[in-house]
């Protein structure tokens, strides 16, 4: 089992004066990542993928949902701003599941706390650290308290 903590793709630029930044989409770059996470994730299988309301995420996990047959779940957890607490209740629902991998799809302010989460309850990351649009955490081995080890992968294009 492994759970894929996916940094939505890239979406331009971010206008914190517009009430309505939850509804910007991907642009160029971030379909193309869209694509390029589709091809590498369909591949694990994941019986799972949840998403972010906010429209960037969706679009990100859209064609992996498509491509292994299952629905985009809408999780509010998984949106800008939300509470550790309420994220790590919903990656360990997931990670107890240990015949399914699952997909989430959220934001740079929320997968960087969760992986300083797992860390601080003994995680180890192998390689480098990073959060870039498009990325990718690939979180394994839980142990009902956090996962033994998570590597990143920024998604290139």
């Amino acid at each position: 089992m492994a759970l894929y903590l996916v940094r939505h793709g890239s979406a331009g630029v971010r206008d914190d004066a517009d009430p309505h930044d939850d509804d910007r989409p991907l642009d160029v770059t971030g379909h193309l990542q869209a694509e390029r996470l589709s091809e590498w994730l369909r591949i694990e299988a994941p019986r799972a993928v949840l998403s972010s309301p906010f429209r960037r995420c969706r679009q990100t996990v859209e064609p992996l949902a498509k491509s292994v047959g299952v629905e985009v779940v809408i999780d509010e957890r998984l949106a800008e701003g939300s509470a550790i607490d309420d994220v790590w209740t919903l990656v360990a629902s997931l990670a107890n599941d240990p015949q399914r991998n699952a997909v989430l799809c959220s934001h740079g302010d929320v997968i960087p706390d969760l992986v300083s989460r797992a860390q601080r309850r003994g995680m180890v990351v192998p390689g480098k650290l990073g959060c870039a649009k498009g990325s990718v955490w690939t979180l394994q081995h839980w142990d009902g308290e956090t996962f033994a080890t998570g590597v990143y992968t920024p998604i290139r294009v």
